[in-house]
């Protein structure tokens, strides 16, 4: 309410508010504060868009392949082709992206990566030879890093408000988490209950979109940087890299594990519900951990070991419930690490080159993940569907050590 005025003699008083009538402004919460700021919520939604079609191309190949052509082989070759691509692609995109702006490098790649999938739903369709398919799918290799992109323009607009940043990158893995949980479940359904190709026709769409708005936010976009801005993040970065491929390890052996598992049990669809309760765990975990203080990585890492143990325990025990706790709580301390480590990459970054960083870190998890995959696929072969879940353990503890050796060698910056 405005001051009240009042007149005393020739002179104009204001007076002050009656007691009753004080408003105190209600104390926002650290989100609320974080999309306060002009543009961001904005690129939030194209950034959300454009996200949850990550975690719908991979299974609508596989749906959409194995269903026209009858070849789950041919499927999984067909995607695991791609993911080597994205391998070798997404690095230089991200590196253009950081040279040339987001917007310039964003929207052309995405259009390529767009038409790779329209020519593969068609080459599937017209059943055209399998080399066509291997071709359409590695197109789709220059998506750009959307999530790489979207922390850049949080790490630009926050560079002098650490606590603030943190609360962003929280929320940036937990978008993560819900659109990789979100997106398989979208996909499945789509391919299911309309047709075949529904799943990457939406996706590619849902992609092109959400680009669409995200890029044409300009006021938040991080400016470009020179060729001159920088030398190769490899050589900064390469200690922190190093826990990366392990954490892929660990996310790629416990997704194959789980499935092995609860198929043994009998469970059917149910599977997808509990292999959910561990992104559902992770994701509010990250966004519990943005409001609270950073902790080390090294605490983050130990609680990781402890709880990728859990698992393995309760799978042992042969009792569902204490599994699907299990689980929970293992995804819960796999958000805390995730932002604890890209938060260091963040800070080894070289100059004008964080989109390219953080994708190399991506890179290194999309390798873990494969190696991961094929590791527990091969151990629940050989050793049934229980024995394996060692290995996502293994996998944490060999990321603590590595974290351990590395800082005991004096040669790392992270802390």
């Amino acid at each position: 309410m405005p001051p009240l005025m009042t007149v005393t003699g020739s002179t104009l008083v204001i007076a002050p508010a009656p007691h009753h009538l004080h408003r105190h402004p209600r104390a926002q919460g650290p989100y609320a504060r974080l999309f306060a700021h002009p543009g961001t919520r904005a690129f939030t939604a194209g950034n959300l868009l454009a996200r949850l079609p990550m975690g719908m191309f991979g299974i609508s190949a596989v749906m959409m392949i194995a269903g026209q052509r009858g070849s789950y082989a041919l499927a999984g070759a067909v995607t695991a082709t791609g993911m080597a691509a994205t391998a070798l692609v997404a690095p230089w995109t991200a590196r253009l992206v950081d040279r040339y702006g987001q917007a310039r490098i964003a929207v052309p790649a995405t259009l390529i990566a767009v038409l790779g999938s329209v020519a593969l739903v068609a080459s599937v369709r017209a059943h055209a030879p399998a080399w066509t398919l291997f071709a359409s799918y590695a197109a789709t290799a220059t998506t750009p890093n959307i999530g790489g992109m979207s922390r850049a323009r949080w790490t630009h607009l926050l560079r002098d408000s650490p606590a603030a940043h943190h609360t962003a990158m929280s929320f940036e893995q937990a978008a993560d988490e819900l659109c990789y949980m979100l997106g398989p479940v979208v996909a499945a359904f789509l391919c299911s209950a309309a047709f075949p190709e529904a799943g990457t026709l939406t996706a590619a769409a849902l992609l092109l979109a959400g680009m669409l708005l995200f890029t044409s936010q300009r006021s938040t976009q991080p400016p470009a940087s020179p060729p001159r801005a920088g030398g190769s993040p490899l050589r900064s970065l390469l200690p922190v890299l190093a826990l990366f491929a392990p954490l892929g390890l660990l996310f790629g052996s416990m997704e194959v594990t789980s499935i092995a598992h609860l198929d043994a049990r009998g469970l059917g669809a149910a599977t997808g519900l509990v292999l959910a309760l561990q992104a559902a765990g992770s994701c509010a975990a990250g966004l519990l951990y943005g409001t609270v203080r950073p902790r080390s990585l090294r605490t983050c890492l130990i609680t990781l070991t402890a709880a990728l143990a859990l698992p393995w325990a309760a799978a042992a025990t042969g009792s569902l419930p204490l599994l699907a706790a299990a689980l929970l709580l293992a995804g819960m301390a796999t958000a805390p690490t995730m932002v604890t480590a890209m938060s260091r990459v963040h800070a080894l970054a070289p100059e004008g080159r964080l989109n390219e960083s953080m994708t190399l870190a991506v890179t290194a998890i999309l390798t873990g993940i494969a190696l991961g995959a094929a590791a527990a696929g091969s151990l629940v072969d050989h050793l049934g569907p229980t024995t394996p879940y060692a290995l996502p353990a293994a996998a944490a503890a060999l990321t603590l050590l590595i974290y351990q050796t590395v800082r005991l060698s004096g040669t790392s910056q992270v802390p």
